[in-house]
């Protein structure tokens, strides 16, 4: 445990300190993501033994008074993040949109196609090019993918994916531009 808890926090920390920049940024392989998630949880265990080999010290902070300004600042940071509006920019309040997401894997297929710019046939045409079994458009996306043991994302690619393979935007930019 004194060999490692130490060492171990620090690697993970390390790691989720770059990753969590680059995601901040928005610089980086789309890997960062998980990557940033899964490794801090892992950096629970290392942190958990660090505490324990330091478990003196930190009582000492707490009889001095040290340890509780320093705890009060990030729960103040933290609940920032819970009660902040959204600020209608590019960041904005991300708990929306995840809620917008639900709503809309909810919905059924016909009432959600019109969101990718294509009727409800077109939906079921992409989604059987994927090799997904939809019954009719008034499956919802989350349906389909626990019927076709896929995720909701998975779906939604499908939905976004034009004939050949690229993505619906790219096929409505170039019949919008005149040059191509």
């Amino acid at each position: 445990m004194n060999r490692y808890g130490t060492p171990l926090t620090t690697g993970f920390f390390l790691v989720s300190t770059v990753t969590g920049v680059a995601l901040f940024f928005h610089w980086g392989p789309g890997a960062f993501h998980p990557m940033h998630e899964w490794l801090s949880m892992v950096l629970l265990v290392p942190f958990v033994l660090h505490m324990v080999k330091n478990w003196n010290s930190l009582l000492n902070y707490a009889r001095r008074g040290w340890l509780y300004v320093p705890l009060l600042i990030a729960l103040l940071a933290s609940a920032y993040f819970f009660l902040a509006p959204s600020t209608g920019g590019k960041g904005g309040n991300r708990q929306l949109a995840f809620r917008v997401v639900s709503l809309v894997t909810s919905a059924p297929l016909g009432q959600i196609a019109p969101l990718f710019g294509i009727d409800a046939d077109e939906a079921l045409r992409r989604l059987h090019a994927q090799n997904l079994q939809v019954t009719s458009d008034s499956q919802a996306i989350d349906a389909i993918a626990l019927a076709n043991s896929r995720t909701t994302n998975d779906v939604l690619a499908a939905l976004m994916r034009a004939p050949g393979g690229e993505q619906a935007h790219a096929q409505r930019h170039v019949q919008l531009d005149p040059e191509h």
